[in-house]
């Protein structure tokens, strides 16, 4: 049994935002829609100031709040424990954005054809080709690049990061690379007290 997941260094991101361009690359998310994201922020007060980085995309917790209070069962766990979404079978009632603590999921409801990457441009052959691959009504979220996964490959997010502070792998191999880090790191994930035991975990946040 395998069970991804991702541990990411705050202390040693960027905030470059490439994994998010990476992400938007990838899967080709309509306009306004990010399924990674790098929140900014700031501490301490002059001259003794600073800027915080925070990478954010689902956590694909375990005890997922958005699996559990799916009335259609459109979110469920894959093969290797990571939350996804049957478009199919999701009816757009957003249950899901308003139990999920971290703010992962993004309610699709416009044309994007209607509101394209680049006001007074028309979307090109491949934009339409990839929006097709997402439904209106509907919502979405980070699926931890499943093709590239099943392909042997790392998430894009983790391929594309300059400084390296990204690791993906198997969260039940003990000897996993990611595995090694998180004991190295003293890494652990955000908000443990919500209980949903996520998949991702972070090491450098303040």
């Amino acid at each position: 049994m395998t069970r991804y997941g991702m541990l990411i260094d705050a202390g040693t991101c960027a905030g470059c935002n490439a994994c998010t361009m990476a992400c938007k690359y990838q899967n080709a998310t309509p306009s306004g829609i990010y399924w990674c994201k790098v929140l900014m922020g700031e501490y301490g007060q002059y001259p003794n100031a600073g800027q915080t980085v925070l990478p954010m995309s689902c956590m694909h917790c375990q005890d997922a709040p958005c699996v559990n209070s799916c009335p259609t069962g459109a979110s469920y766990h894959d093969e290797n424990g990571c939350v996804q979404i049957d478009y199919e079978k999701c009816i757009g009632c957003r249950m899901c954005i308003n139990v999920c603590p971290y703010n992962a999921r993004t309610y699709h409801g416009e044309d994007q054809e209607k509101y394209p990457y680049y006001d007074g441009y028309d979307m090109t052959p491949y934009e339409q080709m990839r929006a097709a691959e997402h439904p209106i009504g509907v919502v979405e979220k980070c699926v931890m690049c499943h093709e590239r996964t099943a392909a042997g490959e790392v998430p894009s997010c983790v391929q594309t990061c300059i400084t390296k502070s990204r690791w993906f792998g198997d969260l039940d191999d003990p000897a996993s690379e990611i595995n090694e880090m998180i004991k190295k790191l003293g890494a652990k994930p955000l908000m443990e007290a919500y209980g949903t035991r996520p998949s991702v975990y972070y090491a450098g946040t303040i």
